[in-house]
C-alpha cells in the first residue's frame, strides 16, 4: 500500500500540472501514455511492438490521437480512410507471410489501437473544453473506487463478477455510485460543469457505472491472457492501462456533456 501511495503521488506530480497547463505538454503526456498502453496490450498478446504489424498499429494509434481538424494525410485522407488503409495492409500482410501473422492477430491489433487511441484521444478535446472537466472525471473515478472499496469491505456479500474480478461486490459497486454522486454534487457547487444539478447527478451515475465497466474490461482481458498487471511501469500499480482503464471509458461521456441541454 505504501508503494502504491508513493507512486500515485509521483504520477500526480506530472499529470496534475499537465492538466492545469494543457496544450503541448498535456498532449505529449497523452501520446506517451497511449503508446505505453498499446505496447502493454501487444505484449500481453505476445506481439512484438517492433514488428511490422506492431509498428503499423502504433502508426494507427498516433493517427487516431490527432484532432480531426488537424488531421491532414496527403491532403486527401480522413481518419476513417486512414484506418481502412491500415486494415487492408494488415490483412494483406497475413497473405504475404502465409498466415504466420493471422487474421485474429490483425483483429486484435485493430481493436487495441482503436480502444486505446480513441480512449486517450478524448482526453485532449475534453481538456480543451476546460481543465475542470478532467478533474471532475478524476474525482468521480477516485470516489467510485473509494466507495466501492469501503462499502465492499463493510457490506459486501454478493460477488459482482467473480470469474473476472473475485474481490468486487454488488454492494461495493452501489457504494461507489453513491459516493460518486455525492462528490459530483459537491464539485458542481464549487466548480459547475453544467447548468443543471440533476444532469450532473445523472452523468455521475453513468460515469461511475461506465468507469466500473472499464475496470472490469481491463480485468477480463488480463485474466484471458493470464497476467496479473498490464505492465510494470508503475510500482505497486501495474501498467498504464491498469491506472487509466476507467478514465478512457468515461472521458467521451464528459466530452459530450456540453450537448446536453
Amino acid at each position: 500500500m505504501k508503494q502504491r501511495v508513493i507512486t500515485a503521488i509521483v504520477l500526480g506530480l506530472f499529470l496534475i500540472p499537465a492538466i492545469f497547463f494543457g496544450e503541448l505538454p498535456f498532449i505529449i503526456i497523452v501520446y506517451g501514455l497511449a503508446t505505453i498502453g498499446l505496447v502493454e496490450l501487444l505484449q500481453m498478446r505476445k506481439i512484438a511492438p517492433t514488428s511490422f504489424p506492431g509498428l503499423l498499429s502504433m502508426v494507427l494509434l498516433w493517427m487516431l490521437l490527432v484532432p480531426e481538424k488537424s488531421f491532414i494525410l496527403f491532403d486527401v485522407m480522413t481518419k476513417s480512410e486512414a484506418t481502412l488503409m491500415v486494415v487492408f495492409i494488415l490483412l494483406g500482410y497475413t497473405v504475404l507471410v502465409k498466415n504466420k501473422f493471422t487474421f485474429d492477430e490483425a483483429g486484435f491489433l485493430l481493436l487495441s489501437s482503436i480502444y486505446v487511441g480513441m480512449g486517450f484521444y478524448y482526453l485532449i478535446p475534453t481538456r480543451e473544453e476546460g481543465a475542470h472537466l478532467l478533474f471532475f472525471a478524476l474525482f468521480l473515478i477516485w470516489a467510485t473506487d473509494t466507495g466501492a472499496y469501503l462499502f465492499g469491505k463493510m457490506l459486501g456479500k454478493r460477488k459482482l463478477w467473480p470469474k473476472i474480478s473475485p474481490k468486487k461486490t454488488i454492494e461495493g459497486s452501489i457504494g461507489g455510485i453513491v459516493l460518486a454522486c455525492i462528490v459530483a454534487a459537491i464539485f458542481q457547487m464549487i466548480e459547475p460543469v453544467h447548468s443543471s444539478m440533476l444532469i450532473v447527478i445523472l452523468v455521475a451515475i453513468l460515469v461511475s457505472v461506465c468507469g466500473q465497466i472499464g475496470d472490469l474490461v481491463e480485468s477480463a482481458y488480463k485474466r484471458h491472457y493470464s497476467v496479473k498487471d498490464s505492465g510494470k511501469l508503475l510500482p505497486g500499480h501495474g501498467g498504464v492501462l491498469d491506472r487509466f482503464d476507467s478514465l478512457i471509458f468515461i472521458v467521451p461521456i464528459l466530452h459530450f456533456i456540453q450537448f446536453i441541454s
